[in-house]
């Protein structure tokens, strides 16, 4: 029974050790990656790509939504007949 008590702390100072060491390589990785990102961002910056702006060609009047109230009217007409026609076949 001493052999497998000293086993098992064996194993898990192993999967301890190995834990600790994936980590702290994994740690290093983050901080190697970004000061090497920092760097390059300060050689070769993003372009900055001006666009104009998009000017609204619809002189239509829109609700809060952005549907036309001509659309609204539409699709409350259409569901009033249907609902009307649901209720005229029952």
């Amino acid at each position: 029974m001493d052999n497998l008590s000293q086993l098992f702390v064996e194993a898990g100072t192993l999967m301890l050790a190995g834990m600790v060491f994936v980590f702290a390589f994994l740690g290093l990785l983050v901080v190697f990656i970004n000061v090497v990102l920092k760097k390059l961002a300060i050689k070769y910056p993003d372009p900055i790509i001006q666009t104009k702006p998009v000017r609204s060609l619809n002189s239509k009047k829109q609700t809060a939504d952005g549907i036309q109230p001509n659309i609204v009217a539409a699709i409350s007409a259409a569901v009033s007949k249907y609902r009307q026609q649901q209720i005229n076949n029952k």
